[in-house]
């Protein structure tokens, strides 16, 4: 069966699989390998289906998509997609997460594991002796997910003549705030925790302002694990970068080039306001300290949207974090100011 002969229907939502997904395994991508239809993804062809430009000077108008029932089945991913884009043009999320897992529950069990110096190191055992012991288990604590989203009042009068690339800049500023968020949750459960008792280890200042001398200390302090990410405060990142050390001329030219901080011994530099505490860094392995949980992808009423009902447009995001190894975490700051809180409460949903 051909893209351009697909049956489109509003039970290819809420699956458990994403609306692309579907469509995917229906008329896989790899089919068109050679075509000048290769390189688009099976929604991309069928918005080419229905002649759907969702972006550029001749972008295509909302109402293009209710010009039959078929394509009207495409306008909620594309609201999802618009979200998504903006989420991910905004997140500095990909460069904290080791991994995602998705669930279908509100609740989550994240699995414990913590490697020290000490049980890190692979001994040699003559025949007979007992070998030592690494545990993965199930921990005791839940991570309770948070629901997150906007409600867009608005109608089909309203949207029905407006280009969607404009109404894109709009879903994907939603999607930026949406990030934000969910970037000021991570930083707080890789500082105080996920609900158990794995708080951020504590590093102190030598003094009251950061030297260079600090950060190679902190850097030293990770091992086995390896200290790759650095999430600052703008305060803290701005003395960082004033360090003669920072004005390294790799460091400069990736930093000019790219915009990316990475520091002379390796890790990469971020400036996060949601490190509210303005004297504090986060030092983290990237590869095995965080945890993101969530329940599918964005979520839209799709019903309503198919059927063109926009008085009200609900995006919802369902998501929280575990931490994987919390000796992969640490922070730094003057010895006056207060990392971490005693109290490691579960997170409720919103």
């Amino acid at each position: 069966m051909g893209f351009d002969n697909l049956r489109l229907e509003k039970g290819m939502y809420g699956t458990g699989r994403s609306f692309t997904q579907v469509l995917e395994g229906i008329d896989p991508s790899e089919n068109y390998r050679g075509t000048e239809l290769e390189g688009l993804d099976a929604y991309q062809r069928q918005l080419k289906r229905f002649g759907i430009k969702p972006q550029g000077a001749d972008s295509s108008v909302v109402g293009k998509f209710f010009q039959t029932s078929d394509a009207a089945v495409l306008f909620p991913e594309y609201v999802s997609r618009a979200v998504r884009y903006g989420m991910d043009e905004a997140s500095f999320l990909p460069d904290i997460i080791a991994a995602t897992t998705n669930i279908d529950s509100l609740d989550y069990r994240a699995m414990n594991l913590e490697m020290t110096s000490a049980n890190a190191e692979m001994k040699v055992f003559k025949e007979g002796d007992t070998l030592e012991t690494a545990d993965f288990k199930v921990s005791d604590r839940t991570i309770r997910l948070k629901k997150r989203g906007k409600l867009i009042t608005t109608s089909y009068d309203v949207l029905r003549f407006q280009r969607l690339d404009v109404v894109s800049i709009a879903l994907k500023r939603i999607g930026s705030y949406l990030a934000q968020s969910l970037m000021a949750d991570a930083v707080d459960v890789l500082i105080n925790g996920d609900g158990g008792k794995n708080k951020a280890e504590v590093c102190a200042l030598a003094a009251d302002e950061y030297t260079y001398d600090d950060l190679i200390d902190f850097w030293n302090k990770f091992a086995p694990y390896e200290l790759n990410t650095i999430l600052a405060s703008p305060t803290v990142t701005a003395t960082v970068l004033k360090m003669t050390e920072f004005r390294d001329a790799a460091a400069g030219l990736n930093f000019h080039g790219t915009g990316k901080l990475i520091t002379p011994f390796g890790a990469n530099l971020i400036k996060s306001s949601h490190v509210t505490d303005p004297g504090m860094m986060i030092g983290l392995d990237k590869s095995c300290a965080l945890e993101m949980v969530k329940v599918g992808d964005i979520e839209t009423d799709y019903g309503k949207l198919v059927d063109r009902q926009l008085e009200q447009i609900a995006i919802t995001s369902i998501t929280g974090f575990a931490k994987i190894l919390p000796g992969a975490v640490k922070t730094l700051a003057p010895a006056k100011i207060e990392t971490g809180s005693d109290s490691g409460s579960t997170v409720d949903s919103e």
